[in-house]
């Protein structure tokens, strides 16, 4: 069973800079993509950026130059590295892994999986 958890978050300065890491663990397929989400209670949850196991990166416009995604494939390991954050960066972020898991034959289905989910507070 594929089990995927966040870390990192918390309390943060507006201007300050933070480190989110997600790891997953119990994956016996391939990992296709990786990536982070973000949600404010209240509203949908929202793409901040995925990295595909080939390092192709997407961002959401609001956070191109000051975040930054990348993973350690070996270790199913994802980080997003935020710099001058600000108070509408503020939400729940969430780490999601998707898998290529085979389903007999050649084929296969793809399956995400999310972990709880960690605060981002920024004050002002």
């Amino acid at each position: 069973q594929v089990q995927v958890a966040e870390s990192g978050g918390g309390w943060v300065q507006a201007g300050g800079p933070l480190r989110l890491s997600c790891v997953a663990s119990g994956v016996d397929s391939y990992i296709s993509e990786m990536g982070w989400y973000r949600q404010v209670p209240g509203n949908e949850r929202e793409l901040v950026a995925t990295i595909t196991s080939t390092g192709t990166t997407n961002q959401t416009d609001s956070v191109k130059g000051r975040f930054t995604i990348s993973s350690d494939n070996a270790k199913s390991t994802l980080y997003l590295q935020m710099n001058r954050l600000k108070p509408g960066d503020t939400a729940v972020y969430y780490c999601k892994v998707r898998c290529l898991e085979p389903v007999g034959g050649s084929a296969t289905r793809s399956a995400n999986y999310w972990g709880p989910g960690t605060p981002v507070p920024v004050s002002s």
